[in-house]
């Protein structure tokens, strides 16, 4: 079995698609790493994720609502979140009502792509820390 260290240089190659240029805001990131994260069951990047979530200004009640699926205190964010759960519970294919929605509450194909690419990257993490079981070096978040 191939154990990855931290540190490894193919780790933090992967790891720049985060950093990339993106059309979306750093909370709109958030919003779709949390609800990955869930969906996936990453018990590190939903913990790493609350707290950066909570660096973005988040509550943590907005976070445990986000993190299952939803931000009803932002319809915007709402319709990025059920979006987002729709594109990862259905392996990319969204539900129809839920683009119509991501697109009404004003987010554009550009969004859309960068919505991907913010997945594909989390879903990898998800893989690689459900995989290898890292410790968490974040205050462990609340499990829902």
């Amino acid at each position: 079995m191939l154990i990855l260290q931290k540190n490894e240089s193919a780790l933090g190659d992967y790891l720049s698609l985060q950093n990339r240029k993106s059309s979306l805001r750093a909370k709109e990131r958030e919003v779709i790493n949390l609800v990955t994260s869930q969906i996936n069951g990453c018990r590190y990047c939903q913990s790493a994720h609350t707290a950066i979530g909570k660096m973005s200004g988040f509550s943590e009640e907005q976070i445990l609502e986000i993190r299952k699926g939803t931000a009803s205190f932002d319809s915007k964010l709402d319709a990025l979140a059920k979006f987002t759960a729709s594109v990862v519970e259905n392996r990319g294919r969204a539900s129809e009502e839920s683009k119509e929605s991501f697109f009404a509450a004003g987010y554009t194909e550009s969004n859309m792509i960068d919505v991907i690419i913010v997945v594909g990257d989390k879903i990898m993490s998800n893989y690689l820390h459900n995989l290898t079981g890292f410790e968490i070096d974040f205050p462990v978040a609340e499990e829902i």
